[in-house]
């Protein structure tokens, strides 16, 4: 089922950039972020309400809110860096290289989680890398 949401993950990301490099148009990235963040903290509020998950707020332990909370502060920051890239790149340029962020992960889950890496895992990864730096050149 994983595979499933990973795949409505990217076709929503891709929506992402297209409605995005739409959106900054017009107005600051930093605006732009932060309507987005609204919208976000909205629908995932209510889908929390909604499904009577509030009250397992009490039981996150503090090494759970920590992670969380790191987690929530480097999705800010990538956004708004991405919304800046946005406005100023071609959105066609600026997704593929906001993919190495895909290397990167491989990267820091076999060195900080331990996670295996198969040959078939580096490959993919190297063939992601090879393509951002591609896009990145003129």
């Amino acid at each position: 089922m994983w595979k499933y949401y990973a795949l409505l993950s990217a076709i929503f990301a891709a929506l992402t950039a297209i409605f995005a490099k739409i959106g900054v148009k017009n107005i600051n990235s930093d605006l732009a972020t932060a309507i987005r963040t609204f919208i976000i903290l909205l629908i995932t509020w209510g889908i929390v309400f909604f499904g009577n998950h509030t009250g397992e707020i009490k039981d996150i332990n503090r090494h759970t809110w920590l992670f969380l909370i790191l987690s929530g502060i480097a999705t800010g920051l990538s956004w708004l860096f991405y919304f800046k890239a946005l406005q100023t790149g071609d959105v066609s340029r600026v997704a593929p290289i906001d993919k190495l962020s895909v290397v990167i992960t491989i990267f820091l889950s076999f060195i900080l989680l331990k996670e295996p890496v198969s040959p078939r895992v580096i490959i993919g990864g190297l063939l992601i890398a090879s393509g951002s730096i591609i896009m990145i050149m003129k």
